[in-house]
């Protein structure tokens, strides 16, 4: 039987996460661009082997990672970590709060997708357009630098669905993705097994994840929070489930608080989770009646941004287009204006309630001939 011998495997490839020394920079319009050749993106495949270009991209990650962390820094945003118990050194996920926490009169909650980094929209919009687009940058200046149209107190605050692997060598929470990036004794090594050693307590899986952002910080009223706060909350994909599936558990409890709700790519589903619990309040006053009439959800769809979508009897809301039609992950990017426009006049109108649309699809006279025919 014939056996490698292990300085005879190839060694796992290292890029450091500096854009320069990745061949790249940062032009003028703010996209990140190759030094060789300015009008060309970021390049995915570099080597036949997989496991070449995954870690090339990670290390490009990385250098956008700290970009985006040191903008949303200078925007007054700072990390808080969960469990709240837990210190620097101790299995915590960070997320990023606004320093107007504790005393703004309304926040945004935004749970983003269990795939992305925290403060990451797509990695594919911020090739393709540029950093602030791609990232939370441009939505968080929109909400904590208000034009005079939006003078009120507004906090931010950025759950992280995704950084839920607790690495213990560097002390920090991974995503799936950076996780089977990290290094390995060769290249053709399998990739580390997850113990319970990288579980971070209360904080296991991204639906934990939720509970613990309600649970820990906004139910901690007159701590954390205003007493009279007004939460409006974005959930993508799964992070929407999340707070879909908490709080229709939990809606006695957070009915008066809950100012609105925007989903992007919703994955909820009317009939399995908004059927309303034997002690949760009903009628009016009911988790189902609200996302009916405070709640929305954008779509993929080539349609313009904001035109009505079918879906709204299978996720009990109003559906609309999100002006993308391909990648879930882009959807936000193109989204988050209109979405953040519908939001500030539900807050503004206590007793806003969105009209049930009911979207009738038409056939042309072509196929309406067609159908004569036949």
């Amino acid at each position: 039987m014939f056996v490698y011998r292990k300085e005879d495997l190839p060694k796992d490839p290292v890029f450091p996460a500096e854009l320069d020394k990745l061949g790249y920079f940062i032009n003028d319009k703010d996209q990140i661009r190759k030094i060789s050749d300015p009008e060309q993106e970021f390049q995915f495949k570099i080597n036949r082997n997989p496991r070449w270009n995954e870690l090339h991209r990670e290390a490009m990650n990385e250098c956008i990672r700290k970009i985006v962390s040191t903008r949303l820094r200078d925007l007054g945003l700072v990390t808080l970590r969960l469990p709240l118990t837990s210190g620097p050194n101790k299995p915590h996920v960070p997320i990023l709060v606004s320093k107007n926490l504790k005393t703004a009169s309304r926040i945004i909650l935004v749970f983003g997708e269990p795939v992305q980094d925290i403060g990451i929209w797509a990695y594919r919009t911020v090739g393709a357009e540029n950093i602030n687009a791609g990232s939370v940058v441009d939505f968080a200046k929109a909400v904590l630098k208000p034009d005079e149209s939006r003078v009120e107190d507004v906090a931010l605050v950025f759950a992280n669905v995704g950084q839920l692997i607790w690495h213990c060598a560097s002390g920090c929470a991974l995503t799936i993705n950076s996780w089977m990036a990290l290094p390995r004794p060769s290249a053709v090594d399998s990739a580390p097994i997850e113990t319970k050693r990288n579980k971070i307590p209360g904080n296991e899986n991204w639906q934990a994840h939720v509970t613990s952002v309600f649970n820990d910080i906004l139910a901690a009223r007159g701590q954390l929070v205003r007493e009279d706060a007004k939460i409006d909350i974005i959930g993508l994909a799964e992070g929407g489930l999340g707070a879909i599936q908490y709080l229709s558990m939990n809606w006695k409890t957070w009915r008066h608080n809950i100012s609105a709700i925007c989903l992007s790519n919703p994955l909820h589903t009317k009939a399995a989770n908004l059927t309303p619990q034997c002690d949760q309040p009903t009628g009016p006053d009911s988790f189902i009646s609200f996302i009916a009439s405070r709640c929305r959800a954008y779509l993929l769809s080539n349609e313009p941004i904001g035109a009505p979508l079918f879906d709204s009897p299978e996720h009990g809301c109003n559906c609309y287009s999100s002006g993308e039609g391909l990648n879930v992950e882009c959807i936000m990017p193109k989204a988050w204006p209109h979405m953040l426009k519908w939001l500030d006049r539900a807050y503004a109108e206590s007793d806003y309630c969105e009209e049930q649309l009911e979207v009738i699809q038409v056939a042309s006279a072509a196929e309406g001939e067609a159908d004569r025919k036949e």
